[in-house]
């Protein structure tokens, strides 16, 4: 596994704020506008400050160095990002072990640098380089500008304002590479989990209040992975690292594997996000669906949606044929009531901070009888979630809401226990076994 930084866009530790801000309000540097803490705004500060033609930073990979950033106005600058050569051939490698100076004013009269081919073949004129040091105290490669051209007035304040640039850099570089790190491991991880045996589906009643009875259920991903964790961390740190579509597509087929079987009446939730909703797999899943009236896509999203409308297009064919649509954690934050008034739900899901103590808290009460006032108006259902006691049941049937999900009316459950309470059809019980087992991605 190697480290290659793309942005390193992390703020400075304050004492190199402090001298970066020395710096230019003496107007030694000047970037036109406001200092960037980025190592390609710091590479082009410095060689303007310098008037040199080129900087850049180099990395030492076992015998090659390396060119991770550069800056230069030079047309025809043979230093490229990406590219490199022999650490033994470079002025890098001599300034680190002491055989260069970090200021040379005219690289060609200088007998060490007068053996370099690049001294002559470029040609270099004026070079500074210093070295570039992570945390651990090893040496990740330098921070270096040159010139064609000598020049006389590079002086000891500039080679140690080269080491505090350089220092920056380095701090920069050492936390993307723990953040590299991390998001190696983590990509590593959800991997592993999409391609094992260890996601499985659980199944909690949603009840008709009214009817005291099954009205459907919602399917919930589990995971017998480590770290143990809750589902909701497993999917953010697949979409952390770009693989939260297919973990939730992954989910949403092993879910629907129960939907041949369920007895008629009884409607079945999935869950996906606006991302998942929008790739093309999804809608290729709803094509293997024979009927979709009984299907209830539960949009989870708690952050602002931009694109409502291409979600509204795309669901528009499925919801014409029955697929209700339905908003989660209504009540928990701005994000969802955007979702309410953008994509009009077939059904409004009251967030569990809201039905908890409803019987008691008459502000709890307010809101939610405000809500249940707002989905009769606009035509949709309110189902209530996180009912864990009796009278919050029933405080919500006073105020009207229909159907209600909780630990108090139903822990989720597996296909065996549906089939347990009958809301399988007759002669399923294999099938329903088929189903409860752990679902394994292909490979």
């Amino acid at each position: 596994m190697t480290y290659r930084p793309q942005s390193l866009d992390v703020h400075a530790p304050p004492a190199h704020d402090r001298e970066l801000g020395r710096v230019i309000e003496a107007g030694s540097v000047s970037l036109g506008h406001a200092p960037s803490n980025s190592v390609p705004d710091i590479l082009q500060a410095v060689r303007q400050h310098l008037k040199m033609e080129v900087a850049f930073v180099s990395e030492f990979v076992n015998d090659q160095r390396m060119f991770r950033y550069v800056d230069s106005t030079w047309a025809k600058n043979p230093v490229r990002v990406g590219e490199g050569g022999p650490l033994e051939d470079s002025y890098c490698q001599r300034v680190v072990d002491g055989r260069l100076p970090e200021l040379i004013n005219d690289a060609q009269t200088n007998a060490v640098a007068a053996e370099l081919p690049a001294t002559f073949d470029i040609p270099v004129g004026a070079h500074m380089s210093v070295p570039i040091h992570l945390s651990d105290g090893t040496v990740y490669g330098t921070f270096c500008c040159f010139s064609r051209s000598t020049d006389a007035s590079l002086n000891l304040r500039d080679v140690s304002l080269m080491r505090v640039f350089a220092d920056l850099a380095g701090k920069m570089i050492d936390r993307e590479r723990v953040n590299f790190v991390k998001h190696q491991s983590s990509l590593d991880r959800i991997r592993k989990l999409l391609h094992s045996d260890v996601i499985t589906i659980v199944y909690q009643p949603i009840y008709d209040l009214n009817k005291a009875a099954i009205a459907g259920f919602e399917s919930l991903a589990r995971f017998a992975a480590t770290p143990a964790r809750s589902p909701d961390q497993w999917f953010n740190e697949a979409h952390t690292v770009g693989l939260g579509v297919e973990l939730e597509l992954k989910a949403i087929e092993h879910a629907l594997r129960v939907m041949p079987n369920l007895c008629d009446g009884l409607d079945l939730a999935i869950n996906a996000s606006p991302e998942t909703i929008l790739s093309p797999r999804f809608g290729q899943i709803l094509e293997t669906l024979p009927k979709v009236e009984r299907l209830v896509l539960e949009i989870t999203e708690h952050a602002a949606v931009e694109r409502y409308e291409e979600i509204a297009n795309r669901l528009k064919p499925y919801r014409d044929r029955g697929l209700q649509l339905a908003v989660d954690d209504a009540g928990a934050g701005y994000a969802s009531f955007r979702h309410i008034l953008n994509l009009e739900p077939d059904r409004i899901k009251l967030d569990t901070s809201l039905t908890r103590d409803i019987d008691i808290d008459p502000a709890r009460r307010a809101l939610a009888a405000a809500l249940i006032h707002f989905s009769t108006d606009t035509g949709s259902k309110l189902i209530a979630e996180g009912v864990e006691t009796a009278t919050e049941a029933a405080a919500l049937i006073e105020l009207g809401v229909e159907k209600a999900q909780g630990y108090f009316l139903g822990r989720p459950m597996t296909v065996n226990g549906l089939q347990h309470l009958g809301c399988l059809r007759p002669g399923m019980r294999a099938e329903a076994a088929q189903a409860d087992t752990p679902f394994r991605a292909p490979h």
